[in-house]
């Protein structure tokens, strides 16, 4: 039988030469069943208040193939298990309402599928078959974080579980034949049932943020900053939607920052609309019984705290609606990465890289300053905002008060100039009134009779005027003129005659 020594973390493990290593499948398999075996012997305790020293409790219990009187047999090597802080994640599930029976359900019914790994680290990733949950392993260095890293997170999902930051569900340690692996159960970003056309890794760093050939080549490549940027010109989404995920964004990194988090990355999904149908199987199935809340991009930055029904639907699986150009998406996203905290050596790894590159750019930097690049980075290259239509119609309302009131004044200009023109009229009018006036004309011919029939007519026309002016004033702005010019050309043919 294997002999092991491990501290709390699990540490220094050594086992004798006459054991093989495990296999990946002995290993998947050991892990479900410790994780089975530590949710079922917990449901035994009874419910109370999370306590300080819940978040440091180490409980460890050893399986062996033959089983024992407290550990059912099985098939696979003999090994032990770790649980750390079995109440304080107790209490994390049915913050998000998962039950234990639920929780055992995804993780022990059907054989977990491995998921490759695109980033720098050499962790394993595991699905569940219902694509709730995602078991990662972790280094020795970040279980050892989250657990110091729990009564903070415990204080920030009890003010707000409507997050972009991971949601750690349980934290294990299996030492088996030698090897000791730790493993975090955390939430499923990326629904595998949607097909995502793009995935991008984002830091909101440049250097050396690339993907590289080797993942170019893959059937889903998991892109970077720079090639976001080549690629893609920004995701446009409507003010709602961009001032709830900014405001996440900035609640969920001033978190990280608090806890000297850096180094952390925004997973990014996105499918597009236009490229249906899918073929989501029995994804359906399980999403009408979701089993998670608020595990969804939608739900993650929108609603209401105190509500806790579900948001998501079968056809959009809890995605957020974008636009691309004339492309309509839904995206996933969620932040990854946040058990890097800027210790001693990432200090190191910051200054050296600052000496051949640019200290701004790399992606190891002092957590306040990673904060504000990535949110930067976020809120104007990758998130954009679409300009509402009200503003549009405000400002065509603006343009068309600004015509209205330009043609008015054309039309007011005129009807000035005709009053003045009325004016200068009727002084000319008097002016002639008094000069050819018929008692007074000592230097005119008598009329004849045609000259008699023209004045009458021009005095009909001039009281007709007249009684047309007094009844319009309109009419009085146009008459004047034309009656002043058929009167001035009567008397000058009286003059001459």
């Amino acid at each position: 039988m294997t002999t092991a020594t491990t501290d709390s973390m699990g540490r220094g493990t050594t086992a004798s030469k006459d054991h093989k290593k495990p296999t990946p499948a002995a290993l998947k398999g050991a892990i479900q069943l410790g994780i089975g075996y530590a949710v079922g012997n917990l449901s035994s305790k009874p419910d109370r208040d999370v306590l300080m020293q819940d978040f440091s409790v180490v409980e460890s219990v050893f399986l062996p193939s033959e089983g024992s009187n407290l550990t059912p047999a099985h098939h696979y090597p003999d090994f032990r298990l770790k649980t750390y802080a079995p109440l304080a994640f107790r209490y994390f599930r049915e913050l998000f309402g998962i039950k234990p029976d639920d929780y055992l359900y995804s993780i022990c019914n059907e054989p977990l599928i491995e998921l490759s790994n695109p980033g720098a680290s050499s962790s394993w990733f595991y699905l569940t078959s219902d694509d709730e949950f995602i078991i990662k392993t972790v280094q020795h260095k970040e279980a050892e974080f989250l657990q110091k890293l729990l009564p903070g997170y415990y204080m920030n999902l009890n003010q707000n579980p409507r997050t972009l930051l991971p949601k750690f569900y349980g934290l294990y340690c299996i030492q088996c034949s030698g090897v000791t692996v730790r493993v975090v159960v955390m939430n499923n970003v990326l629904p595998r049932a949607m097909k995502m056309h793009y995935k991008y890794d984002l830091k909101g760093s440049s250097y050396k943020r690339r993907a590289s050939r080797k993942e170019r080549v893959k059937s889903s490549p998991t892109f970077k900053d720079l090639d976001f940027q080549e690629m893609h010109e920004g995701l446009h989404f409507d003010p709602e939607t961009y001032n709830a995920m900014m405001k996440t964004l900035q609640r969920d990194c001033r978190v990280l920052e608090s806890f000297k988090i850096m180094d952390y990355s925004l997973l990014l999904g996105i499918h597009v609309l236009d490229r249906r149908p899918l073929n989501r199987g029995s994804r359906l199935d399980s999403r009408k019984g979701q089993k998670v809340l608020y595990s969804t991009a939608l739900e993650s930055i929108q609603g209401n705290v105190k509500d806790p029904e579900p948001v998501a639907d079968d056809d959009t699986l809890g995605g957020i609606p974008a636009k691309h150009k004339d492309e309509n998406l839904l995206i996933f996203l969620g932040i990854i990465d946040i058990l890097q905290s800027y210790r001693f050596i990432k200090k190191v790894e910051h200054s050296w890289k600052a000496l051949v590159h640019d200290g701004d750019t790399v992606s190891v930097h002092r957590p306040s300053f990673y904060a504000d690049r990535f949110l930067k980075f976020m809120g104007t290259t990758v998130f954009k905002k679409i300009h509402p239509l009200r503003g549009m119609s405000s400002k065509r309302k603006r343009s068309s008060l600004h015509v209205a009131k330009s043609a008015s004044q054309e039309i007011l200009s005129p009807q000035k100039e005709k009053k003045e023109e009325e004016k200068k009229a009727q002084s000319m009018e008097n002016l002639d009134g008094n000069f050819y006036s018929s008692s007074k004309r000592p230097d005119l011919l008598p009329r004849s009779t045609v000259s008699f029939a023209s004045a009458k007519h021009s005095e009909e026309d001039l009281e007709s005027s007249e009684d047309r002016r007094a009844s319009s004033s309109t009419i009085a702005l146009d008459d004047p003129l034309p009656c002043l010019s058929r009167s001035m050309s009567e008397s000058e043919l009286d003059v001459y005659l």
